[in-house]
């Protein structure tokens, strides 16, 4: 009775989603618990809602058997027919309420006083057969024998196999952390082959002018400068996946052309609304390419999709919020599957989830993913969380969702800013070999001996520290934490080992101090180094909100945080 359950109607002839019709069986018990329907909603029948969709909608007798069958009957030949959702409401009861403990009179006397006088369905049932004379009483009393008797073995059974009561459960095992790398390189010739498919149309393919004018830009990037940006490199890991045989589905909100104008897997010609998947037309022998717009919501959509990659694990499936923040739309499908299926179920999921984060002055509800709930549900190695700067560390990343032999749940907390910011183009030599990086030190420091102070980043601010520090010329070491979960202890130990003079880790982060990666990264960075360092944080004051809504006062706090994490005690003097 969640609005989940709109949601789900409301998918069922939405391409991308329709499955053949749905049969909804509303096991109706006329009470939640002890919520009485005139608290639970505002329409007469519970199936309601269903008429927004102008489902066919059977109400039957739960006390009467043959009717129940005759309806399931009927809707399941509509549903072969007409390929549309029809719902059965099976008007019931429960005879001992909640479950066998509960006492449902407290609250609802009235209605169990009338229960209680009620014959069960099996006795209405077999005395209708008897008056009919198809069944008679000495079978009728042999059957409820059987029954017995079958429940009674079987719970002689179970508690004869029952374990020792002494037993102890064993602890948990450690988690793993994180894996070797897996290469994901892939050859020049089929990096190619996936840019000329993604420049080319239909000869009478009208492609929009600004359109035209924008991959004349790409092309110039990637042909004459040798580099890419964001978007390309996400089309060249889905095109090379599909020449590997590897189906892609991509859903999410104004996921075809991009939140922000950025992606623009299908096209719309310009003059008759024709569309053009160039991804789809890489060659004969490829994989399956699908990508949709969602429907404006998250809870049933992410729904889908975690269903979707439960049951194709072979397949890319993806996700996409329009900002990060609207994910929090979808909370109980994180909370309940995503997260912990694995640990209830042993249930695995590949699920991608791109999520735009990053603070450039949008408002507060424009900025955050909300990384800390995220991290706040990381344990066991249960799933990926990543937020990484350059478009090869993305490109690498999508890769190797798709090469690992597990499958676990990545999180990616994708740029805006970056999207076609030149500091996150990567040279095209970083797409035909190596893989992802957990880490990624400093690209900027000739010599280590000189540094005084590392600063830890995750996401679109290292890039804007880095630029910082190289205009400030601070001696401070820049190192991007790209994968927050598992957490890279091992690479961070590497890494600070290349720096003997710092004695300083600072944490440096775009998010309020109550918010963003510090509470799940400080007792991470002070197993290891509180010893040798003083770790320090450096972040926007505590908010009740992610984010300022005013641009003025966002600048004047990014300048600010920045500013801190490059100055040391000396450059104060």
């Amino acid at each position: 009775g969640q609005g989940v359950v709109a949601e789900t109607l409301n998918m069922s002839d939405i391409k991308g989603y329709r499955v053949g019709g749905t049969i909804h069986v509303v096991v109706n018990n006329q009470i939640g618990f002890t919520t009485t329907p005139e608290a639970a909603r505002s329409g007469f029948y519970s199936t309601d809602v269903a008429k927004i969709v102008q489902a066919p909608i059977f109400h039957v007798n739960g006390d009467d058997p043959e009717a129940c069958v005759r309806v399931a009957r009927l809707a399941y030949a509509y549903r072969q027919k007409f390929h549309k959702d029809v719902v059965i409401d099976l008007v019931s009861y429960r005879r001992y309420g909640h479950n066998e403990g509960d006492d449902p009179s407290y609250t609802q006397p009235l209605m169990y006083a009338k229960i209680d006088e009620r014959r069960s369905v099996r006795k209405l049932f077999t005395e209708s057969l008897v008056k009919r004379g198809q069944l008679t009483i000495d079978e009728a009393e042999q059957a409820l024998d059987d029954f017995k008797h079958k429940l009674q073995q079987a719970l002689d059974e179970t508690r004869q196999s029952a374990p020792p009561t002494n037993l102890r459960a064993a602890e948990p095992p450690p988690p793993v952390g994180v894996l070797p790398p897996i290469e994901t390189g892939i050859d020049r010739a089929t990096l190619d082959r996936i840019y000329d498919t993604l420049s080319g149309w239909p000869e009478d393919f009208n492609v929009h002018p600004k359109l035209a004018k924008q991959f004349a830009t790409r092309d110039k990037i990637v042909r004459e400068e040798g580099e890419v940006d964001w978007a390309t490199a996400e089309a060249l890991a889905f095109g090379s996946l599909l020449l590997e045989g590897t189906d892609i589905r991509f859903a999410g909100q104004d996921s075809r052309r991009g939140t922000f104008s950025q992606r623009h897997a299908v096209l719309i010609d310009h003059i008759n609304g024709h569309e053009w998947a160039p991804l789809a037309h890489l060659g004969p022998d490829q994989a399956k390419f699908w990508i949709y717009d969602s429907l404006l919501s998250e809870y049933a959509a992410v729904g889908f999709e975690y269903g979707y990659s439960v049951a194709n694990k072979q397949a890319l499936v993806c996700w996409e919020a329009q900002f990060g923040d609207f994910v929090n739309g979808a909370g109980t499908i994180i909370d309940q599957f995503l997260v912990a299926a694995e640990d209830k179920w042993d249930q695995t999921s590949g699920l991608v989830m791109l999520l735009p984060h990053g603070y450039e002055g949008q408002g507060p509800e424009h900025s955050s993913g909300r990384i800390e709930r995220f991290l706040t549900l990381c344990a066991e190695d249960n799933i990926q969380v990543a937020n990484a700067t350059t478009a090869a560390q993305y490109f690498h990343l999508l890769r190797r969702q798709m090469h690992r032999d597990q499958r676990k749940p990545l999180v990616i907390f994708t740029p805006k800013s970056l999207l076609r910011a030149k500091a996150a183009r990567s040279p095209i030599g970083e797409f035909t070999e190596g893989s992802f990086r957990e880490v990624l030190d400093d690209p900027g420091v000739d010599d280590p001996s000189t540094v005084r102070r590392v600063v830890l980043c995750s996401g679109k601010i290292g890039q804007e520290a880095l630029a910082a520090r190289d205009k400030r010329g601070a001696p401070v070491a820049i190192v991007r934490v790209e994968q927050l979960y598992p957490w890279p202890h091992d690479q961070l130990s590497e890494i600070m080992a290349r720096y003997p003079g710092a004695d300083e880790i600072v944490w440096l982060q775009e998010e309020p101090a109550n918010m963003g990666a510090w509470s799940f990264a400080q007792d991470r960075l002070a197993e290891r180094f509180a010893d040798s360092h003083r770790v320090l944080r450096v972040s926007r004051y505590e908010s009740g909100s992610p984010a300022t809504g005013s641009h003025t006062i966002h600048v004047q706090e990014q300048e600010a945080i920045i500013g801190a994490a490059l100055t040391v005690d000396a450059d104060e003097g």
